[in-house]
């Protein structure tokens, strides 16, 4: 049901709005009212205390206001000058704009002018210069930019703070009510005590208090988090009745004959997810969960017991993987643990043989093939399965919405486990993830040693390398890496391979070095890294392209430069490259910071290792950015909330959402509650 939007929603019937600022608006993404009162400040300042005219601080953002005594107009040196004084019942203050001459046609004397600035000294005498300004009627005058709780809007070429928080006002006194209507129950914003949808929008562009404020964005904050959460399970309800998938019989002893089978044994996180799948594969609903886990936390063994269990059911599995590396590796490993078993897995990637991949594919459709791992390859239009049960995907977010679900669209529709190693906050996992169940493993395997992590200056770098030497000579592998940042891809690339033929020919000239970056051709950088994975290269100069999908228990030693220009969870993951076996490991970061963030990343990596804790960490510090590349967009998830400083808020509008969608007994339009659909059809669109 569309809701029909008055002509007062439009922009252009907002008083000093014409054909150009439309056009500045529409480039930001606003195009009608209702968009512009969801344009919220970035920030506000407290500019509503006024300090006399004498007793102004030196240097520091202060709000004052006086009555014009004297006003001047003067070049100096060539430089249009504005000049007016202004005074109050304790003194005088002078003030000055440079470069804006039409200011001497605004100002009179006998008018009361609030201003914020800095005050600063100037020939003996107090000076305030190109402060923000207002003209107000009389002493108790309204004002919009200053002498209140001002709003500070983003902007972009074209649009400034003054004439924005002019725009918005004009809307919200005269064109919020054609534009808005609150659609939330009364009986809903009763219990959970949330102001009015028209009255918040008015408070978070001109906030009364920081009480009334703090109102305000928490009724905004519930109701993105609320809106979003209804269409996610709208989204599951929908999948739920309009597919199957096929019923597993798992008989009471495979999980016993599954862990008898390995040489290991299973972690606590482990066994119980193992046990998640097993309820979730006996039904006919559709499994959709995801299993995240720490590097090196044992993820493919639980996928190893699904592909397993499918089996044994009589259906076919795909392992979807998204680079070649790493499907060989887990198509190695699902060898080792399926093999005793019984099960062949077989792997297909873009390398595969003619006549090997013609031979699958025949294999596939007859259901000769029961696993079968494999990156895009996978996904081209004559792979087809005779019974595909079960469908294992790792790190979705490197495959495209309409990749992914190419494999799922069939009726009955296969279980579904994607699996990740990028820890991810829970609150935000019941976010980008709101329509999996989540297994979350946080145990490493018994007999893995903590990765010691040191920060270090360069001073330390020659005793580092000496260090490594010894630890190489001993039949350790290394890795040094170099950040590649795309703002300076061409130059940080040079440096890489600058600093890789020095040490190649100087500090580590004894042994064998390899360089891998994602400007190299597939090929040539695969086989690089199969040589480090088999031995024959002891130090990998690398940048990130190794963050996911080199697995050698043998390396022990990694070299971070310039670490202050990775993300927390990035370095986090670069770490997990090394620590896979027994041996210790030890991870170095040279890193000279200037900025207190930059500083904090570093030491918060030497004293944590657990990614779940380090996920929070880089949230807090980074915002909620693009969600580690969750995301295939770069904005961000919501305008205002904040999954983890939100957390309360998060939990009470998702458990509104589960309830109320859970009492819709069929998701075709009519039996959706109208409310719903009008107040979903209102809330500003997110990807």
């Amino acid at each position: 049901m569309k809701v029909a939007e008055p002509e007062s929603g439009e922009l252009r019937y907002i008083k000093g709005v014409g054909p150009k600022r439309c056009l500045l608006f529409q480039k930001i993404g606003i195009h009608s009212v209702r968009d512009l009162l969801y344009l919220f400040p970035r920030r506000y300042e407290d500019r509503s205390h006024f300090a006399p005219l004498d007793e102004l601080p030196f240097e520091e953002p202060i709000t004052c206001r006086g009555e014009i005594v004297d006003v001047k107009f003067k070049p100096i040196r060539g430089m249009p000058l504005v000049e007016i004084l202004i005074g109050d019942a304790g003194g005088t203050l002078r003030v000055v704009w440079f470069n804006q001459p039409y200011l001497k046609n605004i100002f009179q004397c006998g008018q009361q002018v609030i201003l914020f600035g800095k005050v600063e000294a100037y020939k003996k005498s107090l000076q305030m210069s190109n402060p923000e300004f207002e003209i107000v009627d009389g002493p108790s005058g309204e004002s919009i930019h200053t002498g209140r709780i001002t709003p500070i809007y983003p902007l972009t070429e074209g649009l400034f703070q003054r004439s924005l928080r002019t725009t918005l006002k004009e809307a919200i006194d005269h064109h919020l009510a054609g534009a808005i209507i609150d659609f939330l129950p009364q009986e809903l914003r009763t219990r959970l005590d949330l102001m009015p949808l028209d009255q918040s929008l008015r408070e978070m562009h001109l906030p009364t208090t920081f009480e009334t404020l703090d109102k305000a964005r928490r009724r905004i904050v519930f109701d993105e988090f609320f809106s979003f959460e209804l269409q996610l399970f709208l989204k599951v309800k929908a999948i739920r009745r309009e597919y199957q998938s096929p019923a597993f019989r798992i008989s009471p002893g495979l999980i016993d004959e599954f862990r008898s089978s390995l040489p290991f044994q299973f972690t606590g996180s482990q066994e119980k997810a193992v046990l998640d799948l097993v309820k979730d594969l006996e039904r006919t609903v559709p499994m959709n969960r995801l299993l995240q886990g720490d590097v090196g936390s044992g993820k493919t063994v639980v996928a190893a017991f699904a592909l397993l269990a499918s089996h044994r059911s009589g259906h076919q599995s795909a392992f979807l993987i998204p680079t070649e590396i790493l499907a060989e590796q887990h198509f190695r490993t699902l060898v080792k643990f399926l093999e005793p078993l019984g099960i062949r897995p077989e792997l297909l990637t873009k390398s595969t043989e003619t006549d090997k991949r013609a031979r699958l594919i025949s294999e596939l459709k007859q259901g000769k093939v029961p696993v079968i791992v494999g990156t895009h390859a996978l996904l081209q239009e004559d792979v087809t399965f005779k019974n595909l049960g079960l469908l294992v995907v790792d790190e979705q977010h490197k495959f495209g919405v309409h990749q992914r679900n190419q494999l799922l669209q069939r009726n009955p529709r296969p279980h579904q486990l994607v699996m990740t190693a990028t820890p991810i906050p829970r609150t935000l996992a019941l976010t980008v993830y709101a329509d999996l169940d989540i297994s979350t493993m946080k145990d490493l395997p018994t007999g893995r040693l903590p990765i010691k992590t040191y920060w270090i200056t360069r001073k330390k770098q020659p005793d580092i390398f000496t260090h490594m030497a010894d630890r190489i000579q001993k039949g350790e592998q290394a890795y040094i890496v170099f950040p590649l940042i795309e703002e300076t891809e061409k130059t940080d690339l040079l440096a890489a391979k600058k600093e890789f033929e020095r040490l190649r020919k100087t500090v580590f000239s004894k042994y064998r070095l390899g360089l891998v970056h994602g400007k190299m051709e597939r090929s040539e950088r695969e086989t690089t890294m199969r040589a480090f994975t088999r031995g024959e290269i002891d130090i990998l100069v690398a940048t990130s392209v190794i963050e996911v999908g080199v697995d050698q228990p043998n390396a022990t030693m990694m070299i971070i430069e310039n670490a202050e220009r990775f993300g927390l969870a990035q370095l986090h993951q670069l770490r997990g490259r090394i620590g896979r076996g027994t041996l210790e490991s030890e991870c170095f970061l040279f890193g000279e910071p200037t900025t207190a963030e930059g500083k904090m990343r570093l030491r918060l990596l030497t004293k944590l290792s657990d990614g779940f804790l380090i996920a929070d960490e880089d949230l807090k510090l980074r915002g909620q950015g693009d969600l580690w590349g969750i995301r295939q967009s770069g904005e961000p998830l919501f305008r205002v909330a904040h999954p983890i400083l939100d957390e309360a808020i998060l939990l009470q509008a998702r458990q509104e959402a589960r309830k109320w969608i859970a009492e819709v007994p069929d998701v075709d339009g009519p039996k959706i509650p109208v409310w719903i659909q009008k107040y979903l059809e209102q809330m500003p669109k997110t990807d």
